[in-house]
């Protein structure tokens, strides 16, 4: 039996550069910025894409790329549940710190901050950044001297800084930050003849939007990489290498093929399903079968992890749970009123309107109004997906 730390997945967090696959064209566009960063000129970027869409993973490669290829101190900062910009600054330089601590050089900055740095494990591989509110507020106001300091310290050594500013979407809702980014970039803009940092922010287009309205000008300052889903052959590329190149299972081709149309081109469900399909499997040889329960059990995990509760109660009705299976069943993010309407009975036209309003109150759906009247889309990609795995369950056996 498999140890579960054999598993080459890794569900619900960014893909070990070692899987990473496709993308090539945004690589290639975040680089170019990344090397005019090295030349001095700041550049900021907004990678922006549905939850579930790989951009944390894009991000985590783009970083190993540019620290192996450009010599700069490259730094991804998750910033979760981060509201304040003294947080923000204060997890920023705490993760220069954490990717310094181990270089040589890493005294010479070090001291820039004092004796606010402290190890706290026995080993002196962790350090904590513990400085006081005063201290913090000064950081907030001096950031691009901050940054210059740093760099200057490390002139001979590092060229550049990259900064990945990952899951913005408290700081996004603040027009704090909004402001604050503005007259970051402006400052630095006009008291520095060289500026050799850049910066990614990574958030959801909804936060994107809650920032443009904020500070309306702010967008003209980012170049925005959308991150879309990847293609069918990205897909598969990217289960051959985990099934077949790292954990040596043979994938036969309708196994492959289901992995790859149930994914849908989005890597949290690459990872799900494939994480499911590994455990299941049992010879080394994927075939068919395993796939298709794997699926099945890479739906419940989705639905358990990625939908609210609340949506859950709503959709015990036998009548919402029987619209609910035939609204998921063509994996479509968009559908039309009508469409769905001729697919029903009777009594489940009747509740449609209901059934509607209520999974749109609690933000799964939304108008959509690119299609006109009556059409309505998921809010995310995650959604349509999730339906149609549920849906496809109960076809194969209506008892569940």
């Amino acid at each position: 039996m498999n140890n579960k730390s054999d598993s080459p997945f890794t569900p619900g967090a960014p893909v070990p550069v070692d899987f990473f696959v496709g993308r090539t064209n945004l690589i290639k566009k975040i680089t170019r910025y990344v090397r005019q960063s090295v030349a001095g000129k700041q550049e900021n970027v907004f990678l922006v894409g549905e939850r579930g869409i790989g951009k944390s993973s894009l991000a985590s490669f783009v970083r190993y790329y540019a620290t192996s290829n450009f010599n700069i101190l490259g730094v991804h900062v998750f910033l979760g549940r981060v509201k304040t910009l003294k947080e923000m600054v204060h997890h920023i330089f705490q993760q220069i710190l954490k990717e310094a601590k181990q270089e040589k050089w890493f005294p010479e900055i070090s001291r820039l901050f004092g004796q606010y740095i402290t190890e706290v494990d026995l080993f002196g591989l962790t350090i904590s950044f513990t400085p006081p509110e005063k201290e913090l507020e000064k950081l907030v106001e001096n950031f691009p001297q901050v940054l210059i300091n740093i760099l200057e310290k490390l002139k001979d050594k590092k060229t550049a800084l990259f900064l990945a500013l990952d899951d913005i979407n408290g700081l996004a809702e603040q027009p704090d930050f909004a402001n604050w980014y503005k007259s970051f970039v402006d400052e630095a803009a006009v008291s520095f003849k060289k500026f050799p940092v850049f910066i990614m922010l990574i958030g959801m287009p909804e936060k994107r939007d809650a920032l443009s309205h904020h500070q309306p000008s702010l967008m003209r300052i980012f170049r925005i990489i959308e991150v879309e889903k990847l293609s069918d052959e990205e897909v598969k590329s990217f289960f051959h290498k985990t099934f077949e190149e790292q954990a040596g299972k043979k994938v036969e081709p309708e196994a492959m093929k289901m992995m790859v149309h149930y994914s849908s081109g989005l890597p949290l469900l690459m990872q799900e399903i494939g994480d499911s399909i590994y455990w299941i499997d049992q010879d080394d040889v994927i075939t068919e079968r395993d796939a298709q329960v794997g699926i099945v059990d890479a739906a419940l995990n989705i639905g358990k992890k990625y939908l609210d509760p609340k949506v859950l109660r709503v959709i015990r009705s036998e009548h919402y749970r029987s619209i609910l299976y035939k609204l998921g069943a063509s994996f479509s993010r968009s559908f039309r009123k009508k469409d769905i309407e001729t697919k029903l009975t009777e009594a489940e036209r009747k509740v449609f309107h209901n059934f509607l309003r209520r999974i749109r109150q609690l933000g799964v759906i939304e108008p959509d109004t690119e299609h006109g009247r009556g059409s309505y889309r998921f809010v995310n990609e995650i959604y349509p997906v999730y339906f149609g795995l549920q849906s496809m369950v109960h076809r194969r056996n209506p008892e569940i």
